[in-house]
């Protein structure tokens, strides 16, 4: 499950606390909070919820027991905001547990309609679609909002006996203002409180009482944000991120101070799991025996647990921390991330080559490890082999991905190296535009009464290799409506998508097509055409007055597409596409276009390329009439005409 639940569970328990004096401070809240009318007009702009009063406390007893509260008022302005509505807590038999859960729904006006308890929510194993066993649960519950504006009042407390980090408190989200709010953490002074804020310079106001140090941050007044297309979230809103030095977890005392230590907490964790048996030690060297080099080795046997082990997740007791043993996965031919890669480092041990265990926050354009802010924010663990001169990275959950090569999924991130002297925060390699291709012939065969027949091979690499690779799980009818879309194509009369090759991490497809109308208009002895059977490049985006945040792609990428147009017989070419040569800082797009009268042939060839995938704001306009440039170009017209 890569670790995804147990860090659900660590932000989970960021939000909730203890019960001294909460009674008298919920009493001393104004009854204005309740009603929506009081909302200050500034605050609604751009909003879909409203956070009137939130109060989240902290506090941190122990290395491994804290105790946490949460208590909100949200106005709920339309159905946008409905999620508000809902709540989901989730906890396991062992380390965290939910005392308490209250939740008070209320009109416009304030009034009470109704209120829910702990007894009233929905109890059930926290099942992510591929852990086949968990002890994490979830308990949840949904109001249904009859009218709008509405208003959701919840308190929650929960308690945990073992933590790695403490999560981090965002406290302004996409499209929800905030009137109120604040976070409030209590610790032990040895504890090593630590905090980093981001994207945000608020400053706590620090105390000491009754031997804690106590940490008060507030905020108030803050507009809504409406995120913009294709920013990514964490480098827009504020959040603060939380952490202690010290920690433990099921009983086992660990140092998070610098990235070493923890890393050698980690390795002691995972001692006693990298080892096969001697036997199949033995018969993993007879497998390898022929091959001459260490990388021939690594490659064979990455193979050889792609064809032979399976992803699937477990996650018992610290199951979410420690990967399952080598020789489990050598005998029950499945694992999850962590026992994979602990498996594959096996596999690697076993014929001398050494490899390490990589902790990493997985997921495409997600937020990185942070440098200087030692921490837990992984998800997920992948493999280093060091080889001299050529780092080598591996994802052990895919059977399809190439050796050697990450993807989107865990590029240009910071990983968390676990060495025999502890952890080494390194960075993953980042993919250029050869990476990511998408290459294309198409041969169009267009008839006298302005339909065609079109035959189309899509050669693909890297992310797109994983698209097309992604497309046999679908129906073969969700796989035709995937690939118009994707691909921008007029509807088809017919579609027949075949079978084709993966081979050498160049994932081929072939698809035929049929159009009864494949002319855009017919005119007298006339017919309009647009030159091809797909757009090579499909996205354009809104003009901004100014761009505020870096605009994403998945990745860099190169693309091209050869098109033989095969004009009927007694058609001959009136006017051809003019030629175009475009280009902006971060890439180009050219076509051009030939007439072979011979053969009554029309080729043109287009090449796209985007050199990087993060395209800062102040390039934003560039990019914006390069593109609508690119769809200009992509609808000039081919015309044909009836020979004299």
């Amino acid at each position: 499950m890569k670790r995804n639940i147990l860090k659900l569970l660590a932000c989970a328990a960021t939000i909730m606390f203890f019960n001294s004096g909460y009674v008298i401070a919920q009493d001393k809240l104004s009854k204005d909070l309740y009603i929506a009318a009081t909302i200050p007009d500034s605050l609604k702009d751009k909003a879909n919820a409203v956070v009137r009063y939130s109060s989240d406390e902290l506090y941190i007893k122990d290395k491994d027991k804290i105790i946490t509260r949460h208590h909100s008022i949200i106005t709920i302005l339309n159905e946008k905001g409905d999620d508000e509505s809902r709540l989901i807590l989730y906890y396991d038999k062992k380390f965290n547990t939910v005392n308490s859960v209250e939740v008070v729904a209320y009109n416009a006006a304030g009034m009470q309609l109704k209120k829910y308890h702990k007894s009233d929510m929905y109890d059930r194993a926290a099942i992510d679609g591929m852990s086949i066993i968990t002890d994490y649960r979830l308990l949840a519950l949904s109001h249904t909002v009859a009218s709008y504006p509405a208003t959701i009042e919840v308190t929650y407390e929960t308690s945990r006996n073992s933590y790695l980090d403490l999560g981090e408190w965002q406290y302004l989200e996409p499209e929800k203002a905030v009137q109120y709010a604040e976070y409030i953490v209590r610790t032990t002074p040895e504890s090593g409180f630590r905090y980093l804020n981001k994207n945000t310079t608020i400053k706590p106001q620090k105390t000491y009482e009754d031997g804690f140090d106590k940490y008060i941050w507030k905020v108030s007044s803050l507009k809504a944000i409406k995120p913009e297309k294709d920013a990514v979230n964490w480098q827009v809103f504020p959040h603060i991120a939380f952490a202690t030095k010290y920690f433990q977890f099921d009983g086992l005392p660990g140092d998070i101070s610098n990235w070493q230590s923890y890393g050698k907490w980690q390795q002691a964790l995972n001692a006693d799991v990298c080892t096969l048996t001697p036997q199949r030690v033995e018969e993993i060297k007879a497998m390898t025996a022929d091959l001459k080099t260490d990388k021939e080795k690594a490659r064979f046997l990455y193979n050889y647990m792609q064809q032979n082990m399976r992803y699937v997740s477990i996650q018992l007791g610290i199951g979410g921390l420690k990967p399952f043993p080598a020789t489990f996965v050598d005998q029950k031919k499945y694992g999850d991330c962590k026992a994979l890669s602990n498996y594959m480092s096996a596999l690697l041990k076993a014929v001398n080559i050494p490899s390490y265990y990589a902790m990493i926050r997985a997921g495409e354009n997600q937020e990185p490890a942070n440098a200087s802010f030692p921490s837990d924010p992984f998800n997920h663990v992948i493999l280093c082999i060091p080889f001299k001169g050529d780092t080598t990275w591996l994802e052990c959950t895919s059977n399809t991905k190439p050796f050697g090569k990450l993807g989107s999924f865990t590029e240009n991130r910071n990983a968390l190296l676990i060495t025999e002297n502890g952890g080494v925060l390194i960075n993953t390699p980042k993919s250029v535009m050869q990476d990511n291709q998408f290459n294309s012939e198409v041969h169009l065969a267009l008839n006298p009464e302005g339909g065609a027949k079109a035959e189309v091979k899509i050669l693909s690499t890297g992310g797109y290799r994983d698209d097309y690779i992604g497309l046999a799980s679908l129906k073969t009818d969700e796989q035709k409506e995937y690939l118009i879309r994707a691909l921008n194509m007029k509807q088809p009369s017919i579609i027949d998508i075949k079978p084709a090759t993966d081979k050498d991490g160049t994932k081929e497809i072939g698809i035929d097509l049929e159009y009864d109308k494949f002319c855009d208009i017919a005119a007298g002895n006339k017919m309009f055409y647009r030159p091809r059977a797909f757009d090579l490049w499909g996205t354009t985006v809104p003009v901004l007055e100014k761009r505020r945040n870096d605009f994403y792609f998945s990745h860099p990428m190169q693309k091209s597409c050869v098109t033989t147009i095969d004009l009927p017989a007694g058609f001959e070419v009136e006017t051809l596409p003019v030629n175009q040569n475009l280009n902006f800082t971060y890439g180009s797009y050219d076509v051009k276009y030939i007439y072979d009268a011979v053969k009554n042939q029309v080729i043109s060839t287009t090449k796209f390329n985007l050199t990087t995938h993060v395209i800062p704001a102040a390039k934003y306009n560039e990019m914006q009439q390069y593109m609508d440039n690119i769809a200009k170009a992509q609808n000039k017209k081919l015309v044909i005409r009836k020979k004299a």
